[in-house]
C-alpha cells in the first residue's frame, strides 16, 4: 500500500522522525528559518498531510493552492496560525497537541518568574564579564516571591499547573477566566476569581494563559499597563499579541512597571522597536515546550493524529468536525 505524503515544516527529534517514517513518505524541511510564503505552497504540492508549526501560515491563499493537502496536524497547542474555516470549507482536517506541554510550559513561566524577580541573567553577566567587585548590601536588588500575590489570566491546564507551583511559594493567588473553576478546584488551588482591572492593580505578578483570539488580541495595553502595581513582573508564555508590545516597551521605560518575562512576542522572530534593550526584562526564543520528553510527546502525538486520519477514523485531537 503506498504511503500518504506528508510535509514536516521543521526539523524534529530523531526519535519521532524515525516513528514518522515507519508510516509515511516524509519530505522535511530542514533549515532553522521558518518557510517563506511561496516556499510553503511549492512544497505543499502533492502532499496529502504536513505537520505544520506556528510560524507556518495557512491563510486562504496556501490552502488554495493546497488541493491534494487533506490534513494540517499543528505541532502544537495553538493553532492561530491556521484559517479555520477555510480548511473546513475544503474540507482539510486540522489536528492539534494539547496537554503534553503543560508542565513544561509552567516550569518555563516560573524561570521566567523567578528570573526576572531576582535579576538572574544580570548577575550572570555581571560576573562573567568580570564586572563583580564583590558582595554590596545595594547590588542587583530584587523582589521576594515568598507571600506575594499572583495574577494569572487564563485558567485552563497551563493556568492551573501555575497555580499550583505559586502555592509551594505561599503565594495569594487571584484568576480571571472567561468561565470560573468549579468550587472544588478554586478551593484545591487556593485561587480567587477577579475582575480583569481588580488583578492587574492587586497582583505583584502576573501571568498570561490565555488562547489568543480577536477579543484577546492586545488585551494587555496602555490602559491595562497603566492599572499594575509600579513594582508588577509580567510574564507571557502564551502568545505574543495579547500583549501591546510597543505599549509594554513605554512603560518598561517608564518604568510604570517594574519588569517583564517573555517567551513570545507580537511579530516572532522579530523584536518591537525598543524592546532588545528595555530594562529588567528576560527575552526568550519560544522555548515553552522546549525540553526533550515534550518535543517527543508532541511528536507522537502528531503521529497518532495522522494515522487515525488517514485510517479513516477521526483523528484524537482534531480541531473541528469535517
Amino acid at each position: 500500500m503506498k504511503k500518504p505524503k506528508v510535509l514536516v515544516t521543521s526539523r524534529l527529534p530523531k526519535t519521532v522522525m524515525v516513528a514518522l517514517k515507519k508510516h509515511f513518505s516524509i519530505n522535511s524541511y530542514d533549515k532553522p528559518k521558518p518557510l517563506a510564503k511561496p516556499e510553503l505552497i511549492h512544497r505543499l504540492k502533492g502532499m496529502d498531510g504536513v505537520i505544520s508549526m506556528l510560524s507556518d501560515t495557512f491563510d486562504p491563499e496556501v490552502l488554495q493552492k493546497s488541493p491534494s493537502l487533506q490534513i494540517i496536524s499543528n505541532y502544537a497547542v495553538g493553532y492561530n496560525n491556521i484559517d479555520l474555516s477555510e480548511a473546513k470549507k475544503r474540507s482539510i482536517m486540522v489536528t492539534n497537541t494539547p496537554g503534553v506541554l503543560t508542565e513544561a510550559t509552567c516550569d518555563l513561566t516560573w524561570s521566567l518568574l523567578l528570573g526576572v524577580a531576582r535579576r538572574i541573567v544580570e548577575g550572570d553577566q555581571l560576573v562573567r564579564k568580570g564586572k563583580w567587585k564583590g558582595w554590596a548590601p545595594t547590588l542587583l536588588l530584587g523582589q521576594e516571591i515568598y507571600g506575594k500575590t499572583l495574577g494569572i489570566i487564563g485558567m485552563g491546564r497551563i493556568g492551573q499547573g501555575v497555580a499550583r507551583r505559586g502555592l509551594g511559594f505561599g503565594m495569594k493567588i487571584f484568576y480571571h477566566n472567561r468561565s470560573r473553576l468549579t468550587q472544588k478546584m478554586e478551593k484545591s488551588l487556593k485561587a480567587q476569581w477577579v475582575s480583569l482591572p481588580i488583578l492587574l492593580k492587586k497582583s505583584d505578578f502576573i501571568s498570561l494563559h490565555t488562547p489568543l483570539t480577536i477579543e484577546t488580541y492586545h488585551w494587555i495595553g496602555k490602559k491595562e499597563l497603566g492599572l499594575m502595581k509600579p513594582t508588577a513582573i509580567l510574564i507571557n508564555t502564551a502568545r505574543g499579541p495579547i500583549i501591546d508590545e510597543k505599549a509594554l516597551v513605554t512603560a518598561l521605560k517608564r518604568k510604570t512597571i517594574a519588569g517583564a518575562g517573555l517567551d513570545v512576542f507580537e511579530k516572532e522572530p522579530k523584536l518591537s522597536r525598543g524592546l532588545r534593550n528595555t530594562p529588567n526584562t528576560l527575552l526568550l526564543p519560544h522555548l515553552g515546550s522546549g525540553t526533550v520528553e515534550t518535543r517527543i510527546r508532541m511528536g507522537m502525538l502528531v503521529l497518532e493524529n495522522l494515522k487515525a486520519f488517514f485510517k479513516g477514523r477521526r483523528p484524537p485531537h482534531a480541531i473541528h468536525h469535517l
